[in-house]
């Protein structure tokens, strides 16, 4: 099954539901922890509030509170879910410094760029290499020159399986090898407990794009 099909599949199962039930991400309202690992990558990239992040896949996510929160006023969240992109929306109240884009990331056409790229738990759904190839064009094209980019995937002794579908995992060597010539700043490895208690390894990349920093 083509890899657009078996993720819109995953959000027609999840329709309706609150995204507090993803396990991909942690809530970071009220009581819930902040996405740790990636406020550090991003950290150790030099990411400044002055500049540009999307989020892929973030509509589950409270990443982009945390980055609003720390004063980014040039945000984005990709996600072929408009549900969880409506509850984000509403949860962070619409602030037109958010831009909110509805799509799946191996059909789309971005028409601008960023200085970072954020990726938890979407390229491990892609498992063909087609669509990862697509993956990596469209990442190339959203990052300005010398961009930034950070992505964590279940690891190489992670789940097979995740919402019912099938992942590709990876090690370190593979998920860095992914992108061709880059430049990796960090690698590491993390344990996500699920809220059912389930352990899930993840891998993470986080480095930079060539080209001249703007």
């Amino acid at each position: 099954m083509p890899a657009r099909f078996r993720i819109e599949a995953w959000v027609i199962r999840d329709t309706g539901m609150s995204a507090t039930r993803s396990s991909a991400h942690k809530r970071s309202r009220g009581t819930s922890l902040a996405p740790e690992v990636s406020l550090q990558l991003l950290y150790a990239l030099g990411i400044s509030p002055s500049e540009s992040v999307i989020d892929i896949g973030g509509g589950a996510s409270t990443l982009v509170d945390h980055l609003y929160g720390a004063g980014h006023r040039d945000l984005a969240v990709l996600d072929v879910s408009a549900v969880a992109l409506g509850e984000a929306r509403a949860r962070l109240g619409d602030p037109e410094e958010v831009e909110w884009i509805n799509a799946d990331v191996t059909r789309w056409q971005p028409a601008r760029t960023w200085d970072a790229w954020h990726d938890r738990a979407v390229l491990h759904f892609l498992t063909d290499d087609r669509s990862r190839g697509r993956y990596s064009a469209v990442l190339s094209q959203a990052l300005a020159p010398g961009g930034a980019f950070i992505i964590g995937a279940f690891s190489e002794d992670g789940p097979t399986r995740c919402s019912g579908l099938p992942v590709r995992r990876h090690n370190l060597e593979a998920l860095s090898a992914f992108l061709g010539d880059v430049e990796i700043v960090e690698q590491r490895r993390h344990v996500h407990r699920t809220p059912a208690g389930v352990e899930q390894p993840f891998n993470w990349i986080a480095g930079l794009i060539g080209g001249v920093k703007g």
